[in-house]
């Protein structure tokens, strides 16, 4: 389980009526089209990676999210400038006290299998997300405060909460809350990582096979596209086939050898060659949500400390470091949030800019004022050492020039590349200084998930989302007004306050704001982003 890719996870976003600002178009670069949409085709895709599951109920994974939402429609649509629509759900109310959502939903929706979308059907979703048979790793997380639903008639599901929350909606336009056919919930849940039946405009009869991947069609009377969407109706393409590369030279050359009409997350390396040749178009989006970043352990070790976690944060030229290993693909990072999220409080950027005295000045504050022989920082005779813990290849460079730096400040960064499940057991133990992870999310509710108290990983609790193990009532208490907050500009406003919070206890160390990318032929057509910044597979179209 590598630390920088299966381990974005997402979250739901809260501002839902706020523009969602893309770091380059929709259509990526050359955007424009030749002709009216074509009809018909199989469009051919390598995926970096599989999900270790297809059900996003239980998946935490982007991949996951990608690979399902083809198949499963959802109650509510966020269209990527973060906007909520009808969907599943034509309408619906939200009680005084935020304490119950009333859901009118659409007639005529049916499932690829014939049966009838209704009430029941959500009331089943909203359960099976809920219930510890799942062992859900995110979805159940984003439906905190779910207490219970009933069926009101067919058409209305009433949907109580514990306690008010003012994310609920964009919750359930996630995948990870899209509706399954009922029948299938009824299964072990084991059975959905290799199939799911929803409503969607594609159907996969054969399900995803791993290391192999997945095949769509066509779902021909597909009539319930969400409000709001570019394209309505039945998908122009005929089927889609996603196969797995995970090697990035292998996935690149079946592009550029015309084996493969598109292919995700291609290295920067490959991103800035292919830029310049007409055949084909790198469409990207900034992705939202917490940038990828160092967190720090600030429960316990070395960076309990918060001087010497601002010393790495001043003491580090981040900015140059990801200029050097990406070529400009990827954005330094100006803040917890990225740029393109709804909510990015831009008041914090001064303090995360490159300043190496000010670094040194805090460390020497910190008592750490001596040095040994290989010039780095001591204590009562114990050198200043961080242990970076991590499990996936592609942050090894990355990894060294973090370590190269840290050294001119007299900080050993002590690089430890664990098996999966070392990782993990080291995880919940809390046994690391940092971890290196990016969380895509819509909106800055991700804060909330990333750093709430009752987030921390811990072996009784299992993996959760917390790893930088930052506890702060003053924080825990902007969250819950967070929650209950009815208008977005107020959620907003205290959104404002916790990132600032967060950045003067250093609770992370953001490096690069990650790039959504799906890189294509120039053939291929209609390629659009969702709100989490993961490809729309449901839009595109071949122009031949």
């Amino acid at each position: 389980m590598g630390a920088s890719k299966a381990w974005r996870w997402g979250a739901a976003g809260a501002a839902a009526a706020l523009a969602l600002t893309a770091g380059c178009s929709a259509g990526g670069d050359g955007e424009g089209t030749t002709g009216a949409p074509r009809e018909g085709g199989v469009l051919k895709l390598a995926l970096e990676k599989e999900p270790e599951c297809l059900d996003p109920h239980q998946t935490p994974t982007q991949s996951g999210r990608l690979l399902a939402r083809p198949i499963l429609d959802s109650l509510v649509y966020q269209d990527p400038k973060g906007t909520l629509h009808p969907w599943l759900a034509k309408s619906w109310a939200v009680s005084t006290d935020g304490l119950k959502y009333t859901f009118n939903l659409r007639d005529g929706v049916k499932f690829t299998d014939g049966s009838a979308f209704d009430a029941d059907a959500v009331v089943a979703n909203l359960d099976h997300v809920v219930d510890p048979k799942t062992k859900s790793l995110l979805a159940a997380s984003l439906i905190s405060a779910y207490d219970s639903a009933k069926a009101v008639d067919p058409k209305t599901v009433e949907v109580t909460l514990k306690k008010p929350d003012s994310g609920f909606l964009a919750a359930v336009a996630t995948p990870n809350l899209g509706i399954h056919a009922p029948t299938t919930l009824k299964d072990d849940p084991a059975k959905l990582c290799s199939k799911i039946v929803g409503s969607g405009p594609f159907q996969s009869d054969g399900g995803f096979i791993q290391q192999q991947g997945i095949t769509y069609t066509k779902n021909p009377d597909y009539a319930w596209s969400p409000e709001g969407a570019a394209h309505q109706g039945p998908a122009r393409l005929d089927g889609i086939e996603v196969q797995i590369v995970p090697d990035d030279p292998s996935r690149s050359g079946a592009l550029t050898s015309g084996q493969v009409d598109a292919v995700t997350a291609l290295p920067p390396t490959s991103v800035k060659e292919l830029r310049g040749n007409d055949a084909f178009k790198v469409h990207s989006v900034l992705y939202p949500g917490a940038n990828h970043s160092y967190w720090p352990n600030t429960a316990n070790g070395t960076l309990a400390d918060v001087r010497v976690r601002k010393a790495l944060r001043a003491g580090i030229d981040w900015k140059k470091i990801v200029q050097n290993v990406y070529f400009g693909v990827y954005e330094g990072a100006e803040g917890v949030l990225s740029k393109s999220t709804p909510g990015f409080d831009a008041s914090v950027t001064p303090a995360y800019a490159y300043d190496p005295a000010a670094a040194n000045a805090l460390l020497d504050e910190a008592g750490w004022t001596a040095r040994d022989g290989d010039g780095y920082r001591t204590k009562d005779g114990k050198r200043l050492k961080v242990r970076h813990m991590w499990s996936d290849p592609s942050v090894e460079t990355l990894s060294v020039q973090i370590q190269a730096a840290a050294k001119e400040i007299g900080v050993e960064f002590v690089e430890e590349n664990l098996d999966g499940g070392t990782f993990v057991d080291r995880l919940l133990k809390g046994d690391y200084e940092i971890i290196d992870t990016g969380f895509a999310a819509p909106g800055p509710d991700v804060l909330r998930v990333l750093f709430s108290k009752a987030n921390i990983p811990t072996p009784d609790r299992g993996i959760a989302n917390n790893m930088a193990r930052y506890d702060n009532p003053v924080v825990e208490a902007d969250f819950d007004a967070a929650l209950r907050a009815t208008d977005p500009a107020e959620q907003l406003k205290i959104y404002a306050k916790v990132q600032q919070q967060l950045t003067e206890d250093a609770a992370v160390l953001p490096i690069y704001t990650s790039t959504s990318s799906l890189t294509a032929r120039s053939g291929v057509q209609g390629v659009a982003f969702h709100v989490d910044g993961s490809p729309n597979l449901t839009e595109i179209w071949l122009e031949s």
